[in-house]
């Protein structure tokens, strides 16, 4: 079993996105020619987060993204911030992050759509996010000159750490309670 969990671990150090449980098993049976219990796959990752989970490594093994990848620990956010923060050009611009929330609560959308909710023009900001791969074309709308629909992929999961869209915050996690002037009548 041992030597199952070095193939493991490496396909899961290469894979440049969260690899998925069934592509692990598949590249493992190619690599082995043989069927690979899913059991045995499960056990494997296992001893690996475990292993990980050690002081010894400043990384993890997680699952995100819909499958498996190394992430830097807690621990290490203000060294990996600071590197982040000197990676700007990578960074959501307000415009951006705004447009990104509103194709993950209302997708599928149209641009349209977007520019109605955001009150000015998308056209940037939607480039952006696509070029950036955090959002894809998902078709064509049936409306009026068929404009094209807009949802998140699956670097927009990977992004921002989620396995699905229902782990999204939801609007009631964001009410305040309603602001009062002076003080209250008994």
């Amino acid at each position: 079993m041992d030597f199952l969990h070095r193939h493991i671990e490496a396909l899961i150090f290469c894979a440049p996105e969260p690899l998925p449980k069934a592509e692990i098993i598949k590249c493992m049976a190619e690599m082995f020619e043989a069927e690979i219990p899913s059991a045995h796959v499960d056990e494997a990752i296992d001893q690996l987060m475990e292993k990980y989970q050690s002081d010894e490594f400043s990384f993890q093994l997680q699952n995100s993204g819909g499958g498996y990848q190394f992430l830097t620990k807690p621990a290490y956010q203000t060294s990996i911030g600071i590197l982040l923060r000197q990676q700007s050009q990578k960074r959501l611009s307000t415009a951006q992050l705004e447009t990104l929330a509103i194709i993950a609560y209302k997708q599928p959308v149209t641009k349209g759509d977007i520019e109605q909710i955001r009150g000015v023009n998308s056209d940037y900001s939607v480039q952006k996010l696509l070029d950036k791969e955090l959002v894809e074309i998902k078709g064509k709308s049936e409306g009026l000159g068929r404009p094209l629909i807009y949802g998140t992929s699956d670097k927009f999961m990977e992004y921002f750490g989620i396995n699905a869209l229902s782990e999204l915050p939801q609007p009631k996690d964001f009410s305040q309670p309603d602001n009062q002037i002076g003080e209250e009548r008994e």
